[in-house]
């Protein structure tokens, strides 16, 4: 490989960590080829970018970015890097499946914006909410007191029509 391409993979791996809200990293040892299709084929159903690089070319990547600093001491053996924007637990849920299936596809360690997260973490990770679940926990709770406003609104109005009813029969009588 020579230096122009070397520097155009350090290029592609710096775009992506720039353009992440997160990314993990994952031993993928002992994984065949078919099985690494699958999972790329689930991470890119989820948004997730999921992709290899020389561990040398990729921690100069890391260093040209400045971010996700600590992922450099996990660049050992057989790497492979989910990177993602739109939805950061999707990968955790993804690689806790596979993992539970089969013993392969390890996390080693990932970064959720900020935030560092060593592999041990992986299942209190795939166990988070998507950010879609969090909008829709958010809405149903926001909703829940304006249909309860409602409720005793329509309760009162209820009672009220009764009382008229009631005072009108007896004026009738």
């Amino acid at each position: 490989m020579n230096k122009n391409e070397k520097a155009e993979i350090i290029a592609e791996a710096k775009g992506l960590i720039e353009n992440s809200t997160a990314l993990y990293l994952t031993d993928y040892s002992s994984i065949n080829v078919a099985d690494i299709s699958d999972i790329r084929n689930q991470f890119r159903k989820e948004g997730v970018n999921y992709k290899v690089f020389k561990n040398t070319l990729f921690k100069l990547a890391l260093e040209e970015s400045g971010k996700f600093d600590k992922l450099a001491n996990h660049l050992v053996g057989m790497t492979g890097f989910a990177f993602a924007s739109t939805n950061p637990v999707a990968p955790a849920k993804i690689i806790k499946k596979y993992f539970d299936a089969s013993q392969k596809l390890s996390l080693k360690a990932c970064y959720i914006e900020n935030e560092y997260f060593d592999g041990a973490k992986l299942n209190e990770l795939a166990a988070l909410p998507s950010k879609q679940e969090l909008i829709a926990a958010l809405m149903s709770s926001l909703n829940s007191p304006a249909s309860g406003i409602v409720r005793t609104i329509a309760a009162v109005m209820r009672e009220l029509v009764s009382v008229v009813d009631e005072v009108s029969k007896k004026k009738a009588a």
